[in-house]
Formats: C-alpha cells, sequence, structure tokens
C-alpha cells in the first residue's frame, strides 16, 4: 500500500526559470503532502536562494548532457518507489498526489499514472483545444481499467504521436527501473522514453482529470524546439519504429500540424 512517504515530486531546474516559485508552491501546497527535491546541473545564486526559502534539498548533476539525462539523474536521486519529474515551467492542482496514490494501489504491476492536463498561456487557463481534445480521445482507453495492462491500446495510441502530458507522468521504480529516460533525442526523449517503457510488461493508468497545468510560453523549450524543427525530425525516427517509412513520414507531417499549437 502506497502512502504519501513513498512519493517524490523531482523538481529538474534548469538556470533561473521566473516560473519555477509557482512549481515549488503548488508542490507544498498538496492535500497530500509528499517529498520534494530539485536537481540541476546548471546550478547558481538564484536556485540555490529557492531552495533555501523553500527548504527543499538541491543536488546537482556535475554533467549536462541534454534533459533525458538530467531527468535520469534527478530521478536516480529519489529513494521512493513513485516519481514525478516536475518540470521548472508547469504547476500541479492541489490533489494531484493524493489522485496518483489511489490509482498506484490499484495494482502490483503499473508501470506508470498519469492525469490529462490543461494549459497556462500568457496568465489564461485553456481547458480545451482541438490538439487537447485529439489526445483526451488517444488517452481515453487507458482511463478503463480494462485497458489498464493492453500493450496494444498503449501502442496504438503513441504509434500516431505523444498524448501524454510529461510533467503529469509518476513512475513506478520497481517496475520501470533505474535510469528510464532516454538520453539520445534533444526534445523528444520524453515521447521516447514512453514508447520504450510501452514494451513492458504492466499498467499504463491514465486518470481522466486535468490535475497538471503546462505552461506555453516563447521561452519554453518545446517551442523553442519546435521553431527550429528538431522535434519533427526525432519523432519521425519514433514513428519508423512502428510504421513503414511512408506511413510515418505522412503521420509525422499531421502530428507536426497539430504540435504547432505550442508555438506563440
Amino acid at each position: 500500500m502506497y502512502t504519501s512517504q513513498d512519493h517524490t515530486f523531482v523538481i529538474c531546474a534548469y538556470k533561473e526559470n521566473p516560473h519555477i516559485e509557482d512549481t515549488i508552491k503548488s508542490l507544498q501546497n498538496q492535500t497530500v503532502k509528499s517529498n520534494i527535491l530539485l536537481s540541476t546541473s546548471t546550478p547558481n545564486e538564484f536556485l540555490e536562494n529557492i531552495c533555501k526559502k523553500y527548504e527543499i534539498p538541491m543536488y546537482v548533476n556535475p554533467e549536462r548532457k541534454g534533459a533525458g539525462a538530467d531527468w535520469n539523474y534527478g530521478y536516480m536521486q529519489a529513494k521512493t518507489e513513485l516519481i514525478t519529474i516536475a518540470h521548472q515551467d508547469d504547476f500541479y492542482e492541489p490533489d494531484y498526489t493524493e489522485e496518483i496514490l489511489k490509482y498506484a494501489n490499484l495494482r502490483e504491476d503499473t508501470l506508470i499514472i498519469f492525469s490529462d492536463y490543461y494549459e497556462f498561456r500568457i496568465e489564461e487557463k485553456v481547458t480545451s483545444n482541438k490538439i487537447m481534445r485529439i489526445k483526451r480521445i488517444m488517452n481515453a482507453p487507458l482511463t478503463k481499467k480494462m485497458f489498464y495492462g493492453s500493450k496494444f491500446m498503449r501502442r496504438l495510441g503513441l504509434s500516431l504521436g505523444d498524448a501524454i502530458c510529461c510533467p503529469a507522468v509518476t513512475y513506478v521504480r520497481k517496475n520501470v527501473g533505474d535510469n528510464p529516460f532516454d538520453t539520445k533525442y534533444i526534445n523528444s526523449c520524453d515521447y521516447k522514453t514512453l514508447v520504450d517503457i510501452s514494451k513492458k510488461k504492466g499498467a499504463f493508468i491514465c486518470i481522466p482529470k486535468q490535475l497538471v497545468a503546462h505552461r506555453i510560453y516563447p521561452e519554453s523549450a518545446t517551442s523553442l524546439n519546435l521553431s527550429e524543427n528538431i522535434r519533427q525530425k526525432e519523432d519521425f525516427e519514433i514513428f519508423c519504429e512502428f510504421w513503414p517509412k511512408p506511413i510515418a513520414r505522412l503521420i509525422n507531417r499531421v502530428y507536426a500540424t497539430s504540435e504547432k499549437s505550442n508555438e506563440l
């Protein structure tokens, strides 16, 4: 039986992000309190002061090898079975941890639990748009108990794109393993990681509640990488794991068009 002491939020911080304080406050304001730590490969006085202010332990990765490597480092600093990689731009609804624990206790073989999300665009809460509606349709089977353990259903969804919001995911360490994150890709490491985990035996569980706010703004890593077409190149390689190249190219073209909603 998992309790709050079995869960850790790992805040992966980069340089001096103006939104990180909102992230920390949302984690400390959870209805069920769990562990919080901050991990960074770019230590600075700003982050040190933030950690002192909120009494959060700070871990410094001595190597800078990209997002996937940073996430692996932070993940490995947690000493719990349930781990959520919290992005410094995003924030969480107060009942995120409470809901995660409830669903984590449904099955022993759970690999990941994730929730629905909404967007936060320049101080405006956006709960629905075309891309979010499509993603909810893609994730709908994983909200049903009968499909939690279905490799076919989760891989079918992932074969059409990444509908899972990365910061909304909690990983079950005993089933996922150590150092789970892909370190090859710059922007699509979260997508590749989910594809790799989807091959394992166990459950993917989707909570059909909007428990995470994904912040969209011009300086975010997602927006910058989309503008440089980094994501499109990487996603095509991942689609080729599921489809012949001509079909993968067509899906990637449609998917890239939909992802333009992350640009401002």
